[in-house]
């Protein structure tokens, strides 16, 4: 037993020193990257489309797999375009990503617009919290920009965190600017909770279109011709404590270029059928993608576990 956990104590002190070396070597260029004028920013973009693309080939086969299931009227040449266009919007968002530590306020301002602003004034004049849920369209990398926009309640991201605990510090930092805090899921419901308890008015930013496994599943959504499980738990939350409820659509107006609009899904959840709410996120995601297919992401089995396997 003893030699048991010596063992451990090694295997989890290498491990670390292994996450430290690989944070070590890798934030250097990353800070590098993210001072890097916009222009040249997007031409290692482009280098880095090609090296993802053709050489490594990253998930290049999960990518066109979902395409087929999403878009089975689509041709091949059709799929083929989207799929390219993809993986440059794909190595454009990693890269904004770690842009966020270097760019000023007035740089995001210009390039994360909110088109109704006065929209986010109404939500917090009903002096309760609110959930914001986005999927993974367009850019839910520079939301943060909301600060911008007259956003006066405690901000708070939920995520899930990275095994190397370096860079899921960096990344709780990028995505943290502007006093927002992140929040590993698997404990939102409890802060949540908490918060309500003393009073704290809070907004709860949620990417909400990840895929639960079947067995984890309480409802079923028509998502692009398939019927796939999706979580719940941004409304059953949101019902039992009586936030509102509103989607960010997102859209990419041109490279580096992005414009939001809140749509209001429910005031009062609580009044509301089952799942109607979800069902309507769903919707309102799947118009964006049907509309503009290249700017979601496609890199995720988000099919895994449909109903129709």
């Amino acid at each position: 037993m003893f030699v048991s956990i010596q063992r451990y104590i090694i295997f989890a002190k290498i491990l670390f020193l292994m996450q430290r070396l690989a944070y070590g070597l890798v934030y250097p260029i990353l800070w590098l990257i993210s001072i890097l004028p916009f222009r040249l920013l997007y031409a290692f973009s482009d280098f880095l489309t090609f090296l993802i693309y053709h050489i490594v080939r990253y998930r290049r086969k999960t990518v066109a797999h979902n395409l087929s299931l999403a878009f089975p009227n689509k041709d091949e040449m059709e799929l083929k375009a989207i799929e390219k266009k993809f993986y440059k919007h794909f190595t454009d968002l990693f890269l904004e990503t770690f842009k966020s530590l270097s760019i000023s306020d007035k740089e995001l301002k210009k390039r994360f617009i909110i088109k109704n602003p006065e929209e986010l004034e109404r939500l917090e004049s009903l002096q309760k919290s609110y959930v914001i849920l986005l999927g993974h369209y367009a850019s839910y990398e520079w939301v943060n920009a909301l600060h911008f926009y007259g956003l006066s309640f405690k901000a708070y991201g939920v995520y899930k965190p990275i095994k190397n605990k370096y860079f899921d510090n960096l990344i709780k930092r990028i995505r943290s600017k502007y006093d927002s805090q992140m929040l590993a899921s698997k404990i939102v419901p409890k802060k949540m909770l908490r918060n309500q308890q003393e009073g704290v008015l809070a907004s709860y930013a949620m990417v909400a279109d990840q895929s639960p496994k079947r067995k984890e599943a309480k409802h079923y959504v028509k998502f692009l011709n398939h019927e796939v499980p999706t979580f719940v738990g941004a409304e059953y939350i949101a019902k039992r404590l009586d936030l509102s409820m509103t989607y960010l659509h997102v859209e990419k107006v041109k490279r580096g270029y992005y414009e939001a609009e809140f749509v209001p899904l429910s005031d009062g959840p609580q009044h509301v059928e089952s799942y109607q709410i979800t069902d309507l996120y769903f919707k309102l995601l799947e118009d964006q993608i049907t509309k503009e297919p290249a700017y979601y992401l496609w890199t995720h089995k988000r099919w895994k576990h449909r109903l129709d396997k």
